[in-house]
C-alpha cells in the first residue's frame, strides 16, 4: 500500500479548518460535546449551539445536576433530539462512575449513553492523544477511493477501523493528526458529489483516479424526505414543548392545526415512548420537569 499517512498530515497541517474543538487546551468534555453534536449535522449549524451548551455546562457535572428536558430545550434545532437525552444520561454516568472526568479508556467511554466506535475513539484520540484508528463517513469515503478505489463507500462495517489502521504511522501524536486529515479530507476535499481531485494531496496515490474514476454503485442507506415525513411533527411537538417549558401543555393545544392528526398524534406517542416528553393528566411536557400549571396562551410552533 502507498505511504497516505506523510502526505495527509503535511497537508491537515498546512489546510486544517481552525475548528473549536482543535484548539489546544479544548478539553475532553468538549471534545465529547462536540462529537455527539457532530452526528449528522453540518459543522456550521454545531458551532454555536456548542459554544452555548458549553458555556451553560463547562463541565459533565453541571449537566448531570440539571434536569433532561433542560438538555433536550438547549438541543433547540439541532436535530435527533434524543441524542440530547443521551449526553446528559451520559454526563450522569460519568459523574457518578468517573468522578466527573471524562475517560479515557476506549471501553470505559463505550460503556457510557450514547457512544459507539467512533465517537469512543474520537475522544480517545483527540482529547487524550492515544492511539487508535478514528472511522467516520467521510474517512470511510476517503478510504473506500484512496485504497478500495470505488468510487463510494460499502455500508459501515467493522473492517473500516482496520483499514484506517493500516494507513496510520506508528507515532502516536503523528496518527490522531492523520485521523484527522483523513476526515477532513473527506469534508472538504474527497466530497460525495463533487471531489475536487486536483486539490488533493492524495491523488497520485489514489485507487480510483488511478482505475479512471469507475462508478462502483453507491449503497448509502437514503434519508428520508423531512417535509411531511413523522420526524417533521416530531419536530413541530418538540418546539411547542420547547416555548411553553418548563410549564406543560395540554394535549389539544399542542400544534393543533398541524395538517395530519393522527401523525401529529403518532409524533407524541413516539416522543413519549423515546422519553423526550411525559405525558400526565392531560398535560405534555419536556422529560424531567414539574408538570405544574398548563400555559395562559397556547404554545406556538
Amino acid at each position: 500500500m502507498p505511504d497516505l499517512a506523510t502526505p495527509l498530515s503535511a497537508w491537515f497541517r498546512a489546510h486544517a479548518r481552525p475548528l473549536p474543538w482543535r484548539a489546544p487546551g479544548f478539553g475532553a468534555w468538549g471534545v465529547l460535546v462536540s462529537e455527539f453534536m457532530l452526528q449528522q449535522t453540518p459543522v456550521n449549524r454545531v458551532i454555536p449551539h456548542l459554544e452555548a451548551w458549553l458555556a451553560r455546562w463547562p463541565a459533565p457535572a453541571a449537566l448531570a445536576a440539571d434536569a433532561p428536558a433542560e438538555a433536550v430545550r438547549q438541543w433547540a434545532n439541532l436535530g435527533y433530539p434524543r441524542r440530547a437525552l443521551w449526553l446528559h444520561r451520559a454526563a450522569v454516568e460519568i459523574r457518578d462512575r468517573h468522578d466527573g472526568v471524562v475517560p479515557r479508556d476506549v471501553a470505559a467511554l463505550l460503556a457510557l449513553t450514547g457512544i459507539g466506535d467512533y465517537t469512543a475513539r474520537a475522544v480517545a484520540v483527540f482529547a487524550y492523544g492515544d492511539r487508535h484508528p478514528v472511522v467516520d463517513t467521510n474517512t470511510r469515503r476517503v478510504l473506500a477511493r484512496a485504497v478500495g478505489g470505488r468510487s463510494q463507500p460499502g455500508p459501515p462495517a467493522r473492517r473500516d477501523l482496520a483499514a484506517m489502521e493500516a494507513i496510520l504511522p506508528a507515532d502516536t501524536a503523528e496518527a490522531a493528526i492523520v485521523n484527522a486529515a483523513a476526515m477532513e479530507l473527506g469534508a472538504v476535499v474527497c466530497t460525495a458529489r463533487s471531489p475536487r481531485c486536483d486539490a488533493c494531496p492524495i491523488a497520485d496515490r489514489c485507487a480510483w483516479r488511478a482505475a479512471g474514476y469507475p462508478d462502483t454503485g453507491d449503497e448509502r442507506r437514503r434519508q428520508a424526505r423531512y417535509e411531511g415525513s413523522d420526524r417533521q411533527a416530531r419536530g413541530a411537538v418538540l418546539r411547542a414543548l420547547r416555548a411553553a417549558a418548563p410549564a406543560a401543555v395540554p394535549l389539544d393545544d399542542i400544534v393543533p392545526d398541524w395538517p395530519d392528526a393522527p401523525q401529529r398524534d403518532r409524533a407524541i406517542d413516539s416522543l413519549i415512548v423515546d422519553g423526550l416528553a411525559e405525558a400526565r393528566g392531560g398535560l405534555l411536557s419536556l422529560p424531567g420537569h414539574p408538570v405544574g400549571d398548563a400555559p395562559s396562551v397556547r404554545a406556538e410552533d
